[in-house]
């Protein structure tokens, strides 16, 4: 596993934002651990995230894409971020683009601020997670009447590996209908092999119950 990986792990533990226990998801499962990206709370760590992001999107596309969209409302902050690191990181100037949740009909009017698409741009959809798919959705019924660029590709920080409205993950469900790739920076098998037994902080998260608990999760629910 790469290094970046790792310790996006670690920091996802340590913002409070990956946590371990007992929580019902929007869809009414029952799970063991919870994601919430609402936790980042201080400048340091929303710079540590889009560094995180950032490295991903290297990987994954080299460098050929040229603006990202963050979908309203927790996508904004992530390509704003993404896009601060890859300037400062790897001397990358992409565009962003992000949405309002209602058009506006005055003033610059629209729903779209910041860079305006004019149909050549290869994008890339920032997210937290995907769950059912919804918001790449409602992004690319946006994109279409927006000029319409080329999307190229989804990022997000964490893919729980679950099922969708199918038998396929909802991710593997995104893949398929729009025909583009969408990529995570960790999933949680390799959360749960990187912190399985192993310590942080003089705490051990996922000791042998919890991952059993976590594999009994995704056995039931898994793609």
């Amino acid at each position: 596993m790469q290094n970046y990986k790792t310790e996006f792990i670690e920091f996802l533990v340590a913002s409070g934002v990956l946590t371990f226990g007992d929580f019902v998801t929007k869809s009414g499962r029952r799970t063991p651990y919870f994601v919430n990206t609402g936790n980042y709370r201080t400048g340091q760590q929303l710079a540590q995230l889009g560094r995180f992001y950032a490295a991903a999107l290297t990987e994954h596309w080299q460098g050929n894409f040229d603006n990202l969209y963050g979908p309203a409302y927790k996508g904004i902050p992530l390509a704003v971020t993404t896009a601060i690191a890859l300037q400062a990181e790897q001397h990358q100037n992409v565009s962003v683009t992000y949405n309002r949740k209602e058009a506006k009909d005055h003033g610059e009017r629209g729903s779209l601020i910041g860079h305006q698409y004019q149909g050549s741009e290869r994008v890339v959809i920032i997210e937290d997670v995907i769950t059912a798919g919804t918001s790449v959705r409602e992004t690319m019924d946006i994109l279409v009447v927006s000029g319409k660029p080329s999307v190229i590709g989804v990022l997000v920080s964490v893919d729980r590996m679950e099922r969708g409205r199918g038998d396929l993950t909802a991710i593997e469900e995104v893949k398929k209908e729009f025909g583009f790739d969408v990529f995570s920076i960790v999933n949680v098998r390799e959360i749960i092999a990187h912190l399985h037994n192993r310590p942080l902080n003089n705490h051990v998260h996922i000791d042998d119950v919890m991952k059993e608990r976590m594999e009994q999760y995704l056995s039931e629910f898994g793609g």
